[in-house]
């Protein structure tokens, strides 16, 4: 029977059939919200989503919206988090997460609504009551990584890698979330040392990148304990005769198996965080006074420890202002040259 339609569009095969104007349109939109989330790093969006989580919780016991709400609502929410002894910085971020999810839903976030004044009033009063000060976890420097290292026994897969992410994260000053994105690819290997490409990071969201380099060493051995740890990866990815787990391409520091096995996926961050808080514990430290960051912390405070420039600090650590690198330098040097040092 002949079709209707003009354009004998029902004769055609679904493949040539063009999509209509709201299908691209839909289309758009969700490609153009994969975006934007992508303006807030991983770790963010985690800490956003517990965040909002937690707010909304919060609301349904009292029968509060949560989307939307009010400054009101809102400024009794964080007081309440100040009460139950939530710190400031920590408070301010829910606050931040609160708008997030409101600007996500098209909704005016209460930081812009009326009544936000006051709002911000009792946020300004909780940091001035609990202070802002950021609790530091203790710094994996070149004597405590020492330590940590050599608790790791044996020449497994699992031991070699550990020691290649705690000896890497530390000479290259690298967040958690860095050292399980590097790839195989992102290695280079100069006589000098190593060669790493960093692709994006908390403070390069646009992802212009950056290289860093560490030498051979002759203490702590970054290169030489990569080497090791790639050596048995690829000998490893071999033995499994499957060609998706092969270490050609892809992550460099791969989750394993509980038995050990290699695989196609990185290691977690948190995985890291859980390794570096192992190894300190068997070093005979507080695992609690230590986190990923010891790795990033550690190296600028023993580079500050050993006299480097915090220009020299800042090629390695990529900071975009030297503010925290000078209080590093500052921690170093609290005790050299003191004012006191003669009558005292």
């Amino acid at each position: 029977m002949a079709s209707d339609d003009p354009s004998g569009s029902d004769n055609l095969p679904a493949t040539v059939l063009q999509p209509t104007l709201p299908d691209i349109l839909r289309a758009e939109v969700e490609r153009a919200a994969t975006y934007a989330k992508a303006s807030r790093s991983p770790a963010t969006q985690r800490a956003y989503a517990s965040d909002w989580e937690i707010f909304t919780a919060w609301c349904d016991a009292r029968g509060l919206a949560s989307l939307p709400t009010t400054p009101a609502i809102v400024a009794t929410f964080l007081a309440f988090e100040a009460d139950r002894g939530i710190k400031a910085n920590t408070i301010g971020r829910r606050l931040a997460a609160i708008g997030y999810h409101h600007r996500q839903a098209d909704v005016d976030p209460p930081q812009e609504q009326s009544g936000a004044g006051a709002m911000l009033e009792v946020l300004a009063g909780i940091r001035n009551a609990l202070g802002t000060r950021k609790d530091r976890k203790t710094p994996a420097h070149a004597d405590a990584l020492g330590a940590m290292l050599a608790t790791i026994i044996g020449n497994d897969l699992r031991a070699l890698r550990d020691r290649a992410v705690l000896a890497i994260g530390m000479a290259a000053a690298l967040r958690r979330s860095e050292l399980v994105a590097l790839w195989i690819e992102d290695v280079e290997l100069p006589t000098e040392g190593l060669r790493l490409w960093i692709g994006r990071s908390k403070t390069d969201q646009t992802g212009e990148g950056a290289v860093i380099a560490i030498p051979e060493g002759r203490r702590i051995r970054p290169k030489a304990l990569l080497l090791a740890w790639t050596e048995a990866a690829m000998a490893g990815g071999r033995e499994l005769n499957n060609p998706l787990i092969t270490f050609e391409t892809g992550p460099l520091f791969r989750r394993l198996t509980r038995g050990g096995e290699l695989t196609a996926d990185p290691m977690s961050d948190r995985a890291v965080a859980r390794l570096v808080q192992r190894c300190a514990a068997n070093a005979g430290f507080n695992p609690a006074e230590f986190a990923g960051h010891s790795l990033r912390s550690g190296f600028l405070t023993e580079a500050a420890r050993q006299g480097a420039s915090i220009f020299k600090m800042r090629d390695v650590s990529r900071h975009k202002s030297v503010q925290v690198l000078s209080d590093y330098v500052r921690d170093a040097e609290l005790f050299r040259d003191h004012a006191g040092e003669k009558f005292l």
